[in-house]
């Protein structure tokens, strides 16, 4: 016998130390799981003391996390209730896995490794068997399209939406992920599961937060809290003027952006404060990156060929990096902790489809149907586009937004709202203005 309890008593026990969650009407103490939490601890931190049965649900869709929960269990939730929207996603969900849509099959896989594989080869031949100019900025391209590929099987065994096994999910990511492209999977998971929690939120979400070089709102004018960074979000005389001109730097820092990342996956290995599972192994995987990647490098001819090569690279790649801003840079933001109650409207209002032919989804990523990625996270990107038939009639029933644009448009809204933050952030006689006053921002995000 547990007891009960209210949703009031729930939502004190919030905190690192005493950290409680609600998952379909029974109430667990996980304070002792949340540094074993595979997800990381950030998205538990992010709902703490709240119903997290939707988020939860999304995230663990049939598998052992489910026979971990008994053993945590210490009330049921005696105000506990469902909403409409959350009966109706779960619903779905559950007809998804009926269906078989959350099987993956491995043939595709196989079909991207040979592709990826050729390309890699190819570049590494162009470099060690050819002295032409032209065809080792090929092979810096096709290496960029590696990484750019490479980009997308890490995000999908992140989500373990590969083979849907944890241990070979994790070690195909640290392949492709560590040892091909010198990222960290462990800094990926942790950030990119932070983001999905708190899709959006200027404070918990840091996929918006690129202060000094961005800001996607001039809420951000304030220095914010980073729950994400832990620390404050300084918009200094620095940040202000790089701001100020951010709708013209943006695809020059995106092409580059593989820098930020090789040195975020550094900077999490080496802290004693986060928790990395096998940060040894990742560590050994960046190493043999950099040491081939280098190698590499020494077989061009000159060093201004050494840094073409490598801009280019980078370039092709940082493609990617503009194609994940697209989905949320102009989308609808918010200040404050995620409401779990109100996660599936939460994913809707933050993202942004694009619509794109089917025979580019392997450009995209399957995360063209970035909707659908957030309301059901796990499922395989080769199925994203068979469920948007249910997907948009589910979000008009209940008036959430569906927004779908091409990917032209896409770019253009994104460089309009940099572009509103950056007139804002010139004016330095109103730093910080309310969102809610800038009619001009309003409008710009009218379509959410």
């Amino acid at each position: 016998m547990v007891p009960s309890i209210s949703s009031e008593e729930l939502s004190r026990h919030n905190k690192q130390q005493d950290l409680w969650i609600c998952i379909q009407g029974k109430v667990y103490n996980v304070t002792d799981w949340l540094h074993r939490h595979p997800g990381g601890e950030l998205p538990l931190m992010s709902l703490a003391g709240q119903d997290v049965t939707d988020a939860f649900l999304a995230f663990h869709p049939g598998t052992a996390a489910w026979n971990l929960l008994p053993q945590y269990q210490v009330a049921t939730l005696a105000d506990y209730e469902v909403s409409p929207v959350a009966e109706e996603h779960r619903k779905i969900l559950g007809e998804l896995k009926e269906a078989g849509l959350y099987r993956n099959p491995v043939e595709v896989y196989l079909m991207y490794a040979f592709w990826m594989l050729a390309m890699l080869v190819s570049s590494v031949l162009g470099v060690l068997y050819s002295s032409s100019f032209v065809v080792h900025m090929i092979s810096a391209f096709l290496l960029g399209m590696v990484w750019h590929q490479s980009g997308w099987i890490g995000h999908d065994t992140g989500h373990c939406g590969m083979l849907k096994k944890l241990k070979i999910d994790k070690w195909v990511g640290l392949l492709v992920g560590d040892c091909l492209t010198g990222i960290s999977m462990g800094w990926w998971k942790r950030n990119h599961n932070a983001h999905h929690i708190s899709c959006n939120s200027l404070e918990y979400d840091p996929d918006l937060q690129y202060i000094p070089l961005f800001a996607v709102s001039s809420k951000l004018f304030s220095s914010l809290y980073s729950f994400f960074y832990d620390r404050k979000m300084s918009f200094d005389s620095t940040a202000r003027l790089l701001v100020s001109y951010q709708h013209w730097t943006f695809y020059p820092v995106m092409a580059i952006a593989r820098i930020n990342l090789f040195a975020q996956s550094i900077l999490v290995l080496i802290s004693t404060k986060k928790k990395v599972p096998d940060r040894g192994l990742e560590i050994a995987g960046i190493s043999f990156f950099y040491v081939w990647f280098c190698t590499l490098l020494s077989y061009l001819p000159s060093s201004r060929e050494r840094v073409l090569f490598v801009l280019l690279s980078f370039a092709v790649t940082g493609i990617q990096h503009v194609q994940f801003c697209l989905n949320h840079f102009s989308s609808p933001i918010f200040q404050g902790q995620p409401k779990s109650k109100a996660w599936v409207e939460m994913q809707t209002r933050g993202t942004l489809n694009l619509s794109t032919p089917p025979y580019m989804d392997w450009f995209h990523g399957g995360l063209q149907f970035q909707i659908e990625h957030h309301l059901f996270p796990t499922l395989p990107r080769h199925n994203l586009r068979k469920i948007a038939k249910f997907v948009k009639p589910f979000c008009e029933k209940y008036g959430m937004p569906y927004e779908m644009v091409s990917f032209w448009d896409a770019n253009k809204m994104i460089i309009r709202t940099l572009r509103t933050a950056a007139l804002q952030a010139r004016d330095s006689s109103s730093p910080a203005p309310s969102l809610s006053k800038s009619l001009l921002w309003e409008a710009v995000n009218a379509h959410g």
